[in-house]
């Protein structure tokens, strides 16, 4: 709270963040946006957040894009066939594309960012997004070299790749950031420095200008790039703020156009004082508690980590907690998915009660009593709803079971390293869809996937979706994915606890915004309009 409170204050004051605006900047030229906790690379290739993604959304422009309902697009390819029964695209570049230096964009650029990715050099989380494309795998093995990669430059406006198997997301996929070209000449002689302020050559609609990290990322327009005429501001600040309700106060300050969230306990007034600037829908992201099972107790006892998810009164969280339409999560992928049928843990219809009875058998026959209870750690987020949901969360485990539990609250950036050090016990986290099928969500739980936080491994898992990824016949691999998410939700290596719904304040000069289930808006796509006299 003392943050909070502080942070508060340095906003009325006009130093929080590096907000102010620059003398040379009119009103009507600069967007500020909030980040919510920042992103944590901006290398399109090693970006792992959010957070990171949206600002890499308005810097790097893949060989598709999305449309404002969130379906695929055109992006620095004009148009792309598909050959050989869906195993070959082959894509067309703009001639008009070029970098923000004014190199013309060509399609080993495009080669060279698809190679870079699954490189094991570069140690990218994302190098299984595309693990269809012939010999992606092997590659991000060490069994191949980068170059066998089913990726080629025939010419320099034509991209091809080649596939494994028929894959129907392969457009939607080649709009995320992972896979945007490098510019060669800047990127191999800087190492990692070429993504830096000063250094970073973007093909984007915008150009990196300033990046103060646990501050701002600051970018303006590039006029290079071949579709500048249709962008109309000319600087975007994405803002970095702690909490929900700082950026509330920040927002009501006049400091944020565009909120990242919208804090649950302000809701209502939200609603009663400012409602034609709320914007609520749905969004593809299912925000869940991760078992760490590389080590005990919960790596090799399914018991205990059914249990625990049985006793969680979702529907209570939703109407209590949350309070902004999201919907209890008992699977794991989110309604709406394209061509999908939900999936949902066996006991989604049990009464609660009956829920909490199976669970304390299941407990009990793991050893764990009143006596002696079980005994984990529940990291999590900062933020004031995941600190709001642990409390709750942690309050119905203790109540239904013979459960201690040790909540420990750190900045997100924390979290992640804890994760990745395997220093946690139990931690939140969540996953938004990369594109709208339900292979994005299945793929997070396969067990070489760079970003399977859980370390869940499961060689039938596996298994079906390497049939799913093989399978010619779209039937038969909906199929497969269900049944897929099927055997994850009786394994347990989560707990879902609900499914998002995009949730922003929007300012009213702000002009052309639009919701979309990937919560995915272009600055370029926006507009701004001075407030009256």
């Amino acid at each position: 709270m003392r943050g909070v409170l502080i942070g508060a204050a340095l906003a009325l004051l006009g130093l929080a963040g590096g907000c102010a605006q620059s003398a040379h900047e009119s009103p009507a030229s600069l967007l500020v946006r909030s980040n919510a906790s920042g992103p944590d690379s901006l290398d399109p290739q090693k970006a792992r957040t959010v957070q990171a993604q949206e600002i890499l959304r308005d810097l790097c422009e893949g060989l598709t894009s999305l449309a404002k309902d969130g379906s695929v697009a055109a992006g620095s390819a004009q148009r792309w066939s598909v050959e050989e029964a869906g195993r070959l695209y082959r894509f067309e570049l703009r001639p008009e594309a070029r970098w923000s230096n004014g190199d013309p964009l060509v399609a080993a650029d495009f080669v060279a960012g698809l190679r870079r990715l699954v490189d094991p050099a570069t140690a990218s989380p994302y190098a299984e997004v595309v693990d269809i494309i012939v010999n992606a795998r092997a590659i991000i093995a060490g069994h191949a070299p980068v170059a066998s990669l089913g990726v080629s430059a025939p010419d320099a406006h034509t991209v091809t790749v080649r596939l494994e198997a028929p894959a129907p997301y392969l457009p939607a996929l080649l709009a995320h950031p992972s896979t945007c070209p490098v510019h060669g000449a800047s990127t191999a002689p800087q190492g990692a420095a070429f993504s830096s302020a000063g250094s970073f050559v973007s093909n984007g609609a915008y150009d990196l200008e300033e990046w103060v990290p646990g501050s701002h990322v600051l970018i303006r327009r590039n006029h290079h790039y071949w579709n500048d005429a249709a962008t109309h501001i000319e600087t975007v600040k994405w803002l970095e703020v702690a909490g929900d309700n700082a950026e509330l106060t920040r927002y009501r300050a006049g400091e944020i156009d565009v909120t990242a969230v919208v804090p649950r306990n302000q809701l209502d007034w939200i609603r009663a004082h400012i409602p034609r600037e709320l914007h609520i829908s749905p969004q593809l992201t299912t925000y869940f508690y991760g078992f760490n099972l590389d080590r005990e107790p919960f790596r090799g006892d399914p018991r205990l980590r059914r249990a625990l998810s049985m006793v969680i009164d979702r529907e209570r969280l939703a109407s209590s907690v949350l309070r902004a339409g999201e919907l209890p999560a008992y699977g794991w992928v989110p309604p709406g998915i394209h061509d999908y049928g939900a999936q949902s843990f066996d006991y989604r219809t049990l009464p609660l009660q009956q829920r909490i009875l199976q669970a304390r058998r299941l407990i009990a026959q793991s050893g764990y009593t009143a006596g002696r209870p079980l005994s984990f750690e529940l990291r999590y987020s900062s933020d004031e709803i995941s600190a709001q949901l642990a409390v709750a969360i942690a309050s119905m485990w203790q109540q239904s079971l013979p459960v201690q539990v040790r909540l420990v609250a750190e900045d997100f950036k924390s979290l992640l390293g804890d994760i990745e050090r395997r220093d946690v016990d139990v931690f939140r986290s969540s996953w938004a869809a990369d594109y709208n099928d339900a292979y994005t969500f299945a793929q997070y739980l396969k067990s070489d996937f760079g970003v399977n936080l859980p370390h869940y491994r499961s060689a039938d898992y596996d298994a079906l979706l390497s049939q799913a990824a093989a399978a010619e016949d779209l039937a038969h691999r909906r199929t497969l994915l269900e049944e897929a998410e099927r055997v994850a939700l009786r394994d347990h290596p989560l707990i879902p606890i609900y499914f998002y719904v995009n949730k922003h304040l929007v300012k009213p000069r702000v002009h052309g915004w639009y919701d979309n289930v990937l919560n995915v808006v272009y600055s370029k796509d926006l507009w701004l309009q001075a407030a009256p006299p």
